[in-house]
């Protein structure tokens, strides 16, 4: 039974029919690792995939406000991963008995802000009032990154460890938690000011968040032993580069704090992390194809390159996928940015994740 075929039928008559959704318990079981992290068992699978079907239904014509559903892929994504996913942090928050703040771990082009936008759509269904809150909100004002540019020049652009406010973060983090009932102040960040070096905009007024989706490129990323670096992967070359990157982990130390306050965490995983690059080149190709200003290709490597310097991904955030301690659920992500393996590193007993760019990369 093709799904494209299922959901089709569903969206031209709303109806599931019993064979369908035995096709799709049977599916559900049988990706082993997806279904242990979602609690899909053979004892609640029927009724899971039951529930799952409404909520289906209900989210699908919303989300043109979001994103275009017109892809056979992008349907299936919904229905075996933000469906699911969005239902698990609803059950979280409801255990929690407060406000949940769901870290979420990506590298630039996981796909994070598309990602938050979809679940705030499917948990207001589900009656949660949800926030998404980036790394990049956090971002210390224009003028205390030119000054602290002025005392460690390698900080000439904004997101290493050091450009942000972490006290900010904290305060913020701590009132969304254990809310008083009173407005709160949750900072923006404009990218565009001061023609692209980004500066603190109007802060956002909430009140009364069930859960927070706090999203960057290394939220939740640990110091790791400085022995490390002794042979750092490209581009970490030089002996200046390799003082660069201890001093960025070092100054992790600084953001165990911010990290105390999640109350989970979810990994977006590349299976190598230099589709990032590519991602972003292919972005930047994009936008200067519909008119649009952008970088050139030896800019955008310069780019990544300067954020892989900083904190490598080989050294700071493949060991996570294998970390149950730090990270409760992986998502890889794909090539073509579709999502792969869905797994909690406490039932990944295999080897490491694969790596298809490896060969002759």
């Amino acid at each position: 039974m093709d799904l494209s075929q299922i959901f089709n039928d569903w969206i031209a008559t709303k109806t599931p029919t019993s064979a369908q959704l035995e096709h799709l318990a049977t599916q559900a079981l049988a990706d082993d690792l997806r279904a242990k992290a979602f609690g899909i068992t053979p004892a609640n699978v029927e009724e899971v995939i039951r529930k799952r079907s409404h909520l289906f239904l209900w989210v699908y014509p919303h989300l043109s406000s979001v994103l275009s559903l017109q892809s056979a892929a992008l349907i299936e994504t919904l229905w075996n991963l933000w469906l699911p996913l969005a239902t698990k942090l609803a059950q979280d928050r409801q255990q929690l008995g407060r406000p949940l703040i769901q870290g979420i771990l990506g590298v630039q082009g996981t796909g994070k802000t598309t990602l938050a936008a979809v679940l705030i759509l499917i948990l207001r269904h589900l009656g949660n009032s949800t926030l998404s809150l980036s790394l990049d909100d956090l971002y210390k004002t224009y003028s205390d990154r030119l000054a602290l540019r002025k005392q460690d020049p390698r900080l000439r652009k904004r997101g290493p460890p050091g450009t942000h406010d972490i006290q900010l973060g904290l305060d913020v983090l701590d009132c969304l938690r254990q809310p008083s009932g009173q407005p709160i102040q949750v900072p923006r960040f404009d990218k565009s000011a001061w023609e692209g070096a980004g500066d603190r905009t109007q802060p956002e007024i909430v009140q009364d968040i069930d859960i927070i989706l706090f999203e960057g490129w290394f939220v939740g990323v640990r110091p790791i032993d400085p022995a490390a670096f002794d042979n750092a992967p490209p581009p970490i070359l030089t002996a200046a580069e390799r003082t660069f990157a201890r001093d960025m982990n070092a100054r992790l130390q600084d953001y165990l704090p911010l990290w105390e306050r999640l109350d989970r965490l979810m990994l977006l995983y590349p299976v190598d992390y230099r589709l990032s690059g590519q991602w972003r080149r292919q972005a930047e190709h994009d936008m200067i194809a519909a008119g649009r200003s952008g970088m050139k290709d030896s800019e955008i490597d310069e780019f990544v390159k300067y954020f892989w310097k900083s904190l490598h991904p080989e050294l700071f955030i493949k060991p996570l996928t294998r970390n149950p301690r730090r990270v409760d659920l992986v998502i890889e992500i794909n090539p073509d940015h579709s999502p792969g393996d869905v797994y909690r590193p406490s039932d990944r007993t295999d080897g490491d994740p694969p790596n298809p760019l490896k060969k002759g990369g």
